[in-house]
C-alpha cells in the first residue's frame, strides 16, 4: 500500500509526497521512496520517522504501528487519515481522543466502491426491516494470504451498519457441527483467505422466495490508495472530529 500511495500521490498534480515512513528493521529503509514504488527517484529517503512538515499523514500499516503514528501526529497537529484495520479496543478508542484535537479520517475501507456499498448495504436493510421483511443476512470477505485479521474490518462494519437498521445483537464466525437452527438476531461472518486476493465483499439478504446480494471486488489495492489520497486532501482542510468516508465522499446524513 505504501509503494502504491506513493506512485499515485506522486502522479497527482495536486499532491506533493513529503515523507516515508518504514519499519527501523525494514530492508529498503534509506532508499528513495519514488525508486522503491518503481516511479523514479523523488527525493524522499524512506525512513523509520518523520520530521518534516506536512499537511496529512496516512497510515496504512499494522496496530501497534498505527498507535505510534497517531500519538506522532497529536503531538504535532497533523491531521490523520486511519487506514489500518485490526485495531485494539485500546487503540480505538486513542483515535476517537486524538480526533479531539486534531482531525482524523477513519475508516476500515477506503475504496469508493466499497462505501458506495455500505451505504446499499445500509439501504437494503433499513428497507427491509421498515416492511417486515424477515431476512437473514450473512457477510462473506475474501483476501489475500496475508492478511493477519480476520474478519476484515470492512466485513464488520457491513455488519454495524446492517444491524444498527435491522436490530441483530448476536454474530456468529463460521459453522461447524449441528449449530442447530439459525437465530433469527444473527449476522453470519466468513473469512476466505486465499493467494493474492485483494478484497472482496459479499453481503447476502436471505428471505423465503428471494434472495438479494451486493457484492464489491478490488482488482488491485490502487482503489484504496486513490480513496486514502482524496481522504487526505479532504482532511487537511477540517477541524479537529472524528470523519469517514462517508464524509470525504459525501455521503453522510
Amino acid at each position: 500500500m505504501g509503494k502504491r500511495l506513493v506512485a499515485l500521490g506522486s502522479q497527482d498534480s495536486q499532491l506533493r509526497i513529503a515523507a516515508a515512513v518504514e519499519d527501523a528493521r525494514h530492508p529498503q529503509l534509506g532508499m528513495d521512496a519514488g525508486l522503491a514504488a518503481g516511479v523514479g527517484p523523488l527525493g524522499i529517503t524512506i525512513a523509520a520517522q518523520f520530521d518534516t512538515d506536512l499537511d496529512a499523514v496516512i497510515d496504512f500499516s499494522v496496530p501497534e504501528a498505527a498507535a505510534a503514528v497517531t500519538l506522532a501526529c497529536v503531538a504535532r497537529g497533523i491531521p490523520l487519515v486511519m487506514a489500518t484495520t485490526g485495531l485494539s479496543a485500546e487503540q480505538q478508542a486513542q483515535i476517537r481522543e486524538a480526533a479531539a484535537t486534531i482531525p482524523v479520517v477513519w475508516a476500515p475501507s477506503m475504496s469508493l466502491a466499497v462505501n458506495l456499498t455500505m451505504k446499499l448495504a445500509a439501504l437494503t436493510g433499513k428497507t427491509l426491516s421498515s416492511c417486515g421483511a424477515d431476512a437473514d443476512v450473512e457477510i462473506i470477505e475474501r483476501h489475500h494470504r496475508f492478511k493477519e485479521d480476520a474478519p476484515s474490518g470492512t466485513a464488520l462494519h457491513f455488519g454495524k451498519l446492517i444491524a444498527h437498521e435491522m436490530g441483530q445483537v448476536k454474530e456468529t464466525h463460521g459453522r461447524a457441527g449441528r449449530p442447530g437452527i439459525r437465530p433469527r438476531d444473527e449476522i453470519g461472518y466468513h473469512a476466505v483467505r486465499v493467494g493474492d486476493n485483494p478484497g472482496e465483499h459479499t453481503i447476502v439478504f436471505g428471505m423465503l422466495g428471494e434472495t438479494l446480494e451486493l457484492t464489491v471486488r478490488a482488482s488491485n489495492r490502487d482503489c484504496y490508495a486513490v480513496g486514502a489520497l482524496k481522504a487526505a486532501q479532504f482532511v487537511a482542510r477540517q477541524p479537529a472530529g472524528l470523519y469517514t468516508m462517508f464524509d470525504v465522499l459525501g455521503l453522510a446524513e
